[in-house]
């Protein structure tokens, strides 16, 4: 394989909002997750199945593995951000076409990230609800 061009990816204005809203949601899950840990019995659902209802059930402090786990993947994803010319693309990658393909994964990156944060804050969301 030939060694693909490394470019600095300038962010566009959606790149920016979409950056700005990952890092602001990561505390705001954390915040929903600490406020409403005081209120949660000692036992909280631990996994839903298809059609959400809780199969499964742990110890409250579980709750915390929910912002942990979507403030780990993010900050990896963000660390991977950083390199688009390591991920994979189903063409071959060319200094013609580098840039635009860069800039689409790591815009494509970009909502990952907010994706899932948005996806865990929603669980526990979901874990709070039930329990009330």
């Amino acid at each position: 394989m030939k060694e693909r061009p490394r470019l600095k990816i300038d962010l566009t204005t959606t790149d920016k909002i979409l950056e700005i809203l990952g890092w602001t949601s990561i505390p705001l899950v954390w915040v929903i997750t600490t406020i409403n840990y005081s209120q949660l019995p000692d036992i909280i659902p631990t996994h839903f199945n298809g059609f959400g209802n809780a199969d499964s059930f742990g110890s409250k402090i579980s709750i915390l593995m929910l912002p942990l786990i979507a403030t780990v993947l993010f900050l990896l994803l963000s660390f991977l951000n950083r390199f688009p010319h390591v991920f994979n693309y189903p063409f071959n990658i060319t200094t013609e076409n580098a840039y635009k393909s860069y800039r689409n994964a790591t815009r494509l990156i970009r909502w990952i990230k907010l994706i899932v944060v948005i996806v865990f804050g929603i669980i526990v969301l979901k874990v709070v609800h039930f329990t009330q």
